[in-house]
Parts: C-alpha cells; structure tokens; sequence
C-alpha cells in the first residue's frame, strides 16, 4: 500500500510546470496504483461548468482500464500569484476513490494551509461514509 509521498506529490508538480507554464488556475492529479506506477489526469477546460470534471477523474478512469488499484492520490493546483496548493479531494472524488478501499491513502490539507499536506487514509476523512453496513467489516475496518 502506497501512501501519498513527497515523489507522488514532485511528479504532479512536475507534469504541472511542463504542461501548464506560467497558467493560473490549472490542476493536476497524481495516483499510484497498486504496481507502484504513477498515473497523472488533468481537467478539460469547458465553456459550460456544469458539465467539467474534477482533476482526478482521468487517472480513476486510467486505473480502471488497467485493472490497476488505486492506492494513493494528491491533487494539486496553481494559483494567479504562482503559488501551488493541495486540494483534498472533494466529495464525489472521495466517493470514486472509495471504490478502491477505504485504505486509499489521500493529501489533505496540514494546519489549514493549503501549501502543506498531509497522508491520511480515505476512512479517517469519511468516517461515517454512507456504504459502511453494506461492506465488510475489514474494507471499512475503523471507518
């Protein structure tokens, strides 16, 4: 089980420098999979934002076609005074995420300051997540 580290979190970096340079407002999502490989999405800008999708759903959807677990996941993104944040996965996220186990590691914001993160496991930020009586006890085990 991978945890969201520092190599998970300079990859998002990284492909967010290269892919975005000197653009505001732009995310991207970094993922391990159970293999230890990284996978990385990014939003579509769309005219309409009713229909955008969050930062994380390419590499869910990635994972999927590979077969592959999710294990850990960050999401980052720049702002228009060139500072990057961490953004702690919004609900539905979470709610996709947990269709890899309530064990998925994910970044969430340390002491309110949206620069520094910490690893948590999707269960301690979901601990009375909906589907819980419907799992078993050991994939909601401390949920």
């Amino acid at each position: 089980m991978h945890e969201v580290d520092k190599k998970l979190f300079e990859t998002a970096l990284k492909f967010l420098d290269e892919r975005f340079p000197n653009e505001p407002w732009q995310g991207v999502a970094a993922m391990y999979v159970e293999s230890g490989e990284i996978l990385l999405s990014m939003a579509l800008d769309f005219p309409n934002d009713s229909v955008s999708l969050c930062h994380e759903t390419g590499a869910l959807c990635e994972a999927y076609k590979l077969g592959q677990k999710i294990t850990a996941s960050i999401c980052i993104s720049g702002d228009d005074k060139g500072k990057v944040h961490v953004l702690t996965p919004c609900g539905v996220c979470q709610e996709r995420l947990f269709t890899y186990g309530s064990d998925v590691s994910i970044a969430v914001l340390k002491e309110e300051n949206s620069m520094k993160w910490r690893s948590i496991r999707l269960k301690k930020a979901r601990p009375y997540y909906w589907r819980k009586p419907f799992l078993d006890s050991e994939e909601c085990n401390g949920a």
